[in-house]
């Protein structure tokens, strides 16, 4: 294992390394801090104020040197202007114009120097608050990052957000695009401000831009969506040998895996716009809706974890197998309607649960697709079941048909099951035919600096070192001590968790915040969505159609609304505060939802219903792209990882809100609304101070 501190050393610019930094000697300092209190020579105070003026040292000595080499490069690239102007007043030849061209990268690739420098002591000073907190037990990051960060002299964010470099890497980005400009045909003269996108930008650019993305998670629609499937680019190997990916890539099984989720998504919200009708037909309550609706959520809990197992042998046969007990249980689903069981219809939900093979899916991207092609097909996910979210209910609209074959009855109650039940026959068959089970190497051990071999194979047998993704160095690095722990810490480190126990205890508070508001955020969208029959036909009395196309219309809005966020807002603001924001707008939609003295009106509901339901997808977003950047790498692989506990964390607030909605019919229809909208309230208040109090520990 390398430890963070000679990793630090070596890939410091050997000409500014007393301008980093001095990661060692914070180190010791740590230890000096413990051995004092442990002796009762120092207090707890003492140390804080002392290692605070230690870091604003520290942090003020590389400001001042990264002020300093940006005005040099100021002054290179103002020289460099200078000979622009005075080239294009005269005819220039390919030859000056490629010198000037070459002049400009110059200043390209010292600036990718500065940007290399501003990273390594970004991460350094992350590691070292984050150990002071670790040995002491303090919230130490939140207070230094509170008092530093917002001040108006911030020296603070001038390391974490690197102000001022941008305008740079703006300059030599210009005169670069605008030098191809000139050397192709002046008079077609392109700005990079007219057209942002230029046709064959620069490759000292391409990596610029890079660099700074890295710095300071700025983003783009594409990387935005693709962090909702938590498969973050940063945290993907980056290797020469990334070909052992290419071999088992295959196109087709890639969008069997798409569709899969599709057809998942839609199955998930089909019923919604019948489930009452269908439940006043068995002979239930309307509300016994949420029973039906969150049945399948129940099954989802346990089937999410298998079918993650699962995934560590097969990727076909768990697929296969989902296929077949989602057929089984949406034909159980059609049949209850003949067979006048409301038992049949749940244990038909219960079995669509089971087959929930999201798991799988998000695996299998994130094993079997080249790194390359990774982001999109993560974006392909999300978006997949964005829109068999949408479509589902739009399908509702079309089954208002009422017929019989044989003794088997097709209405708006019993063609959702029908329809799937054939949707699965012929994915099954197109699965079978199609679908290529990539092959999966043998584990292969390696030896350890110590001597001892170390399993550095990941939980469904790929040969690609574990750490060989940024934020697996980082934790590695992260445990880095001059004691005997180091080569526990590297062995057990690559190692995933396998017991939910295990993974529990990896949550950081502020992980654990994260994952409340996903709770949160799903509670709160499926309150919207499962009471939405109930409710517009108690108050508004809308027929099967006009709720099918209400909820289609809010299935909708999730690309739109991702659209905005991945491409601009993200840009405009940090995540913590769009964090923040949306979780104070999907409060202000729940407090616009409640029924309180005057009449309850369409436009009432209407308007709340969006406002909740808009807010929170952006919260879902920010969410999702924080808690991929903040939870351990060990949760990045294997049975335990991440997507499932945030699969998890949703699935059962699902199941919370389902059976909250039917426990709330049981005060009748017209206390239905409000009831619901209690413990929503209460969730929502909840997580806003939760967020108040880890917000600094998201900077």
């Amino acid at each position: 294992m390398v430890a963070f501190g000679k990793k630090l050393r070596e890939s410091q610019i050997q000409e500014w390394q007393g301008y980093y930094l001095d990661y060692k000697l914070m180190k010791k300092k740590l230890n000096q801090y413990t051995q004092q209190i442990e002796v009762g020579t120092q207090n707890h105070p003492h140390v804080l104020k002392d290692f605070s003026r230690l870091l604003d040292s520290e942090i003020e000595k590389i400001v001042m040197f990264m002020l300093e080499q940006q005005g040099v490069l100021a002054s290179r690239l103002s020289s460099l202007g200078e000979q622009y102007e005075s080239l294009i007043r005269q005819d220039a030849d390919g030859e000056r114009i490629s010198q000037l061209q070459e002049a400009y990268r110059s200043v390209g690739r010292d600036l990718l120097r500065i940007l290399s420098f501003v990273e390594m002591n970004a991460i350094g000073l992350r590691k070292i608050l984050k150990k002071f907190d670790k040995r002491f037990g303090y919230k130490f990051t939140d207070y230094y990052v509170k008092t530093r960060a917002n001040h108006p002299y911030s020296q603070l964010r001038q390391v974490c957000k690197h102000v001022g470099i941008g305008a740079v890497v703006g300059a030599i980005s210009r005169n670069l695009a605008d030098l191809q400009g000139f050397q192709q045909q002046y008079e077609n003269y392109i700005s990079i401000y007219d057209q942002p996108a230029f046709s064959h930008p620069d490759p000292v650019v391409n990596s610029l831009r890079a660099a700074v993305n890295r710095l300071s998670n700025s983003t783009s629609f594409l990387h935005y969506l693709g962090k909702h499937a938590l498969l973050m680019e940063e945290d993907l190997p980056i290797l020469s040998g990334d070909q052992a990916d290419d071999s088992k890539y295959h196109f087709m099984s890639l969008i069997l895996n798409l569709a899969n989720t599709f057809l998942y998504m839609v199955n998930t919200y089909i019923i919604v716009p019948t489930a009452d009708n269908y439940s006043m037909t068995l002979g239930a309550a309307a509300t016994v809706c949420g029973v039906v609706i969150g049945s399948m959520a129940v099954a989802q809990i346990f089937s999410s974890v298998y079918f993650s197992a699962w995934s560590n042998r097969s990727y076909m046969r768990p697929l296969i197998f989902s296929s077949i007990i989602l057929l089984v249980g949406n034909t159980l689903y059609a049949l209850a309607y003949d067979l006048n069981s409301i038992s049949v219809l749940l244990i038909g939900r219960l079995f669509c649960g089971l087959g929930s093979a999201r798991a799988v899916n998000r695996r299998y991207i994130s094993d079997c697709v080249p790194l390359k092609l990774r982001m999109q097909a993560s974006a392909g996910f999300v978006s997949a079941g964005a829109l068999g979210m949408a479509c589902g209910p739009a399908l509702a609209c079309l089954f208002q048909r009422n017929f019989k074959i044989y003794k088997l009855t097709f209405n708006e109650d019993t063609l959702p099951g029908w329809v799937m039940a054939l949707a699965w026959l012929i994915y099954l068959l197109w699965l079978s035919i199609s679908f290529k089970e990539p092959s999966r190497a043998p584990e292969v051990p390696r030896e350890s600096n110590s001597g001892k071999y170390v399993n550095i194979s990941v939980e469904n047998g790929s040969t690609q070192p574990f750490l060989t993704n940024s934020k697996a160095k980082e934790k590695l690095e992260d445990r880095d001590t001059d004691g005997e722990d180091a080569e526990e810490d590297a062995v057990q480190i690559q190692k995933p968790v396998n017991s939910i126990v295990s993974a529990y205890r990896l949550l950081s508070p502020s992980v654990k915040v994260q994952l409340y508001i996903y709770f949160m955020l799903k509670y709160a969208m499926e309150i919207v969505l499962a009471e939405s029959s109930v409710i517009t036909g108690y108050y508004f009395v809308w027929s099967t159609s006009s709720v099918a196309a209400f909820l289609a219309c809010l299935g909708l809005t999730v690309l739109p609304v991702n659209v905005v966020i991945g491409s601009y807002i993200s840009n405009m603001f940090e995540e913590r505060q769009v964090l923040l924001v949306s979780e104070i707008l999907v409060c202000i939609g729940i407090l616009l939802s409640f029924h309180v003295l005057i009449p309850y009106s369409m436009a009432q509901y209407v308007g709340s219903a969006l406002l909740t339901f808009v807010a929170a997808e952006v919260l879902e977003g920010v969410n999702l792209s924080l808690l991929s950047r903040v939870m351990s790498s060990r949760l990045s692989r294997g049975t335990y990882n991440g997507g499932l506990l945030s699969t998890e964390a949703g699935t059962l607030a699902r199941v919370i809100a389902d059976g909250t909605i039917t426990i709330s019919g049981a005060l009748g229809e017209s206390k239905l609304l409000n009831t619901t909208l209690v413990p929503a309230l209460f969730i929502c208040v909840t997580s806003i101070v939760a967020t108040c109090f880890t917000y600094n520990s998201l900077y």
